[in-house]
Order: structure tokens, then C-alpha cells, then sequence
């Protein structure tokens, strides 16, 4: 996975799909592993004992899968998710811990590089074109600046039915160069002047990585009512109590820097 909110959000989800594995298929251990930049490195080191040695069988984390110092017993199979958002030679090189193994690609993002792929890479191709059980249909509107207040009273109708809601913004400080909202200041002025009686939360790259982690863990845990975010959670978070999202400055996004929100 490409960053390591996602990377640990797979793991969780995938440990509770194995949680009783055990108790079905007594003869079968299956143990599982979590190897992203922040873990210690002492940890590492224990990890990748494992992984050399063959006693992990699954290993979920994010670049930290490709250095040079992770070598795999005998790799079978390589899931990548948000291809688009390594490279060639990165993909090329986790390919090369193994022999030939099976790789599978995930993308929900319609950049060119996915498309040339699907064309002309040889590959075969699954399409999933069908929601998941109980998904609801997006919808999207386009409000001008001056329907805002519009905006903010619809997301406390949201609120005040228990639902939870993400603000995105462009930019992480303001700019004297571009005319655009930033987290930190609409953070600060939403709590002060928008939504003084709610929790609201703050997200943005130049964070430390336990810092998001740590914000997004009591967004996912229902403690916060809104999420004032950057782009940083284009990918790695699954809220589904989260029901509305406000894109500060949508012109300031890609095409596919927004299809990812709509996903979220």
C-alpha cells in the first residue's frame, strides 16, 4: 500500500477476516505481519527474520516492502494496491523478490498510466462494477462560494444524525501566491466561528506520521464530528459513518485526486 494509513487499515481489516482461522483449521498457522517505515527498528529486524525465514506467510506494509533489506523465503504472490501510486521500477522490484510470482494490480483511479496498462500491458483484466452490499449511491453537487453557509447547515443536519463529515482543503497554509483555502486556518476558523459546539479534527502531510495516525484513529472511532483534511486522505481511510464531504476549491484538484474522495 502506498502510505501507512492504509497499509495498517488492510492489516486490521485482514486480521479480523483470519480472527478464528485457527479454530476452523487447527493444522494451519497462518501468521501476519505489518512492516511500514515507522516501525522500530528492532521490530523490523525481528520481522524480516521472519519473512527471509519463511514463518510469515502473509506480510501487509508500504515501500518499506521494496527496500534491500526485505528478502521473502519463497513469494508466491504480490497484491498491490493504488498501483498508481508507485512506480515502474517499484513495482518492477517487488516483482524481483520472488520467482515469477502471480501480482495483482488495484486501482479505482482513471489516470492514463492505469489505462496504457489495461491496453497494453498484457494483463488480466477484472472489473468490479458493482457496490458493495448496502452502498449508497454518491451524489455530487457543485455550490458556489456564496451557498457555503448552505453547505455548513447541511453537514450539521448530517451531524446531528449521528453522521460525521470531512472537509477538504488545498492547501495546508495559506499562500500569498494562491488564492485557495488551507486545513489549518479553516480548521481554526470552523472551530471558532462554524461548528463552536462540535470536535473538529486536523489532517495534513507535514504532520508526523503517529500524529495522523492518531487524529484519524479518533476520527474512525467516531470521537470527532468533522475531519478538516488536506489530500492526504485521498487514500487509507475507511469511515463508513462518514456520509458528506465538502472539497474546498475542487479546481485546485486532479480529475483523479477527486474520484478518489468520492471513494472515501
Amino acid at each position: 500500500a502506498p502510505t501507512e494509513i492504509l497499509a495498517e487499515q488492510h492489516y486490521r481489516s485482514i486480521a479480523g477476516l483470519l480472527d478464528g482461522f485457527g479454530d476452523t483449521h487447527p493444522d494451519t498457522h497462518f501468521p501476519i505481519h505489518l512492516l511500514t517505515g515507522s516501525v522500530p527498528a528492532s521490530q523490523r529486524d525481528a520481522i524480516n527474520a521472519e519473512i527471509v525465514s519463511g514463518r510469515a506467510k502473509l506480510v501487509i506494509g508500504t515501500h518499506a516492502l521494496i527496500q534491500e533489506t526485505v528478502d521473502f523465503h519463497d513469494l508466491r504472490l504480490v497484491i498491490i494496491d493504488e498501483q498508481h501510486r508507485f512506480g515502474v521500477q517499484q513495482r518492477t522490484a517487488l516483482r524481483g523478490k520472488g520467482y515469477n510470482p502471480h501480482v495483482l494490480v488495484m486501482s479505482a483511479t482513471p489516470i492514463p498510466r492505469s489505462l496504457a496498462l489495461t491496453l497494453y500491458g498484457d494483463l488480466d483484466l477484472s472489473i468490479l462494477d458493482e457496490m458493495p452490499p448496502g452502498r449508497r449511491e454518491i451524489s455530487t453537487r457543485l455550490m458556489s462560494p456564496l451557498e457555503r453557509e448552505r453547505a455548513y447547515s447541511f453537514i450539521r443536519s448530517q451531524i446531528e444524525q449521528g453522521r460525521q463529515a470531512f472537509i477538504i482543503c488545498p492547501l495546508v497554509e495559506e499562500s500569498e501566491k494562491i488564492e485557495a483555502k488551507s486545513a489549518v486556518e479553516e480548521h481554526a476558523r470552523l472551530a471558532k466561528e462554524i461548528f463552536p459546539d462540535l470536535k473538529l479534527g486536523l489532517v495534513h502531510g507535514r504532520m508526523k506520521g503517529e500524529e495522523k495516525d492518531a487524529v484519524m484513529t479518533r476520527f474512525r472511532d467516531g470521537e470527532l464530528h468533522i475531519l478538516v483534511s488536506t489530500a492526504v486522505v485521498e487514500v487509507g481511510i475507511d469511515v463508513p459513518n462518514a456520509t458528506i464531504m465538502l472539497v474546498e476549491g475542487a479546481n485546485r484538484f486532479g480529475l483523479a485526486q477527486l474520484h478518489q474522495f468520492r471513494g472515501r
